[in-house]
């Protein structure tokens, strides 16, 4: 059990240094202003070196901390509602499947981008409907959750790469999907992946409740009422929608949401009504620290925020799944 004293701490603690890795990520780069200068620029008097980072890089910030954010807590709403610690939507195909589906409405269709995220939702449930009806035998395995999920995210990110090596006049934007690359990213994205996001992370704060109840044994949640079908196909279907926005304007991002919530457990407890909200500022710290540390290691080349996560993620998937090798590997 975590004391409230504790809660508020991680609460508090990772707000402050995710205004510390903002004022850091405004000022990665060849332009480097104060943060009294900043405000000066912003808020007083014109200024060209503010309206200059404004322009490019705060796009750029932005984004990627609404997209940390959704894809955060569709991990936590995934794990809730298929009760399945290893669950992420990059794992599983709900990314690779809404990227394909944002793939060809970018390559085919470019005057639809504000409508991009529900495509990239109907693509992104499809992969989920099709990795969870190839898994279920009587119920619900985890490890044959992820050795579909594995396969399907394979097959979609094949088809991608496939229609990005041909992608003709749009190629550059497709392969910025394709790849998770943030840069270049525009105010109008920015307004996109925050609408969507927001209606997303919304409904994600009004079904905490509902994620506490699928933590009870089947029969348990029955017994009190519980419609547990119903519930956990309407939170995963949130957790889509979360994942899909995210993939739609930044591309697949694996592993944010298997860390974020596993993390965020350790440190704010297992109660939904905290754990989802707090996921909210650490994925949008540890996305963003990604993208900044991506831009900053190999400078002026960069490094995608994707390939980041990939190489933090991928060990810890591993430890996780020895840690867990009796319940999910045998």
């Amino acid at each position: 059990m975590v004391s409230p004293l504790r809660k508020a701490a991680a609460f508090v603690v990772t707000a402050v240094a995710l205004v510390a890795l903002f004022l850091v990520a405004v000022n990665a780069g060849s332009l480097q202003v104060t943060p009294e200068q900043l405000f000066n620029g912003l808020f007083v008097a014109y200024d060209d070196t503010v309206s200059t980072i404004y322009d490019l890089r705060f796009p750029r910030i932005f984004i990627a901390m609404v997209g940390g954010a959704a894809t955060a807590v569709s991990g936590v709403l995934l794990q809730a509602a298929i009760r399945n610690p290893l669950a992420d939507p990059g794992i599983i195909g709900i990314s690779s499947g809404a990227s394909l589906a944002a793939v060809l409405v970018t390559g085919f269709f470019p005057a639809l981008l504000f409508f991009t995220p529900v495509f990239a939702f109907a693509g992104g449930l499809i992969a989920f409907l099709l990795v969870y009806s190839l898994s279920w035998r009587g119920g619900l395995s985890p490890l044959r959750i992820i050795l579909v999920g594995v396969a399907v995210s394979t097959m979609f990110t094949g088809i991608m790469s496939a229609f990005s090596s041909s992608g003709g006049a749009t190629s550059s934007s497709v392969t910025s999907l394709v790849d998770a690359n943030i840069t270049m990213k525009t105010w109008d994205d920015f307004q996109t992946i925050a609408i969507y996001g927001a209606i997303g992370l919304v409904i994600a704060l009004l079904v905490t409740k509902r994620c506490d109840l699928l933590a009870l044994e089947d029969k348990t949640a029955r017994s009190l009422g519980v419609d547990v079908n119903k519930n956990r196909m309407f939170i995963s279907a949130v957790a889509v929608l979360l994942a899909s926005v995210s993939t739609a304007i930044i591309g697949p991002i694996s592993f944010l949401g298997l860390i974020v919530p596993h993390v965020a457990r350790l440190l704010v407890g297992t109660s939904h009504k905290v754990l989802v909200p707090y996921s909210v500022v650490l994925g949008a710290f540890c996305l963003l620290l990604a993208d900044t540390i991506g831009r900053t290691i190999a400078a002026p080349y960069e490094i995608s925020a994707a390939v980041i996560m990939s190489i933090v993620g991928g060990p810890v998937f591993i430890l996780l799944l020895r840690k867990a090798r009796s319940s999910y590997g045998e």
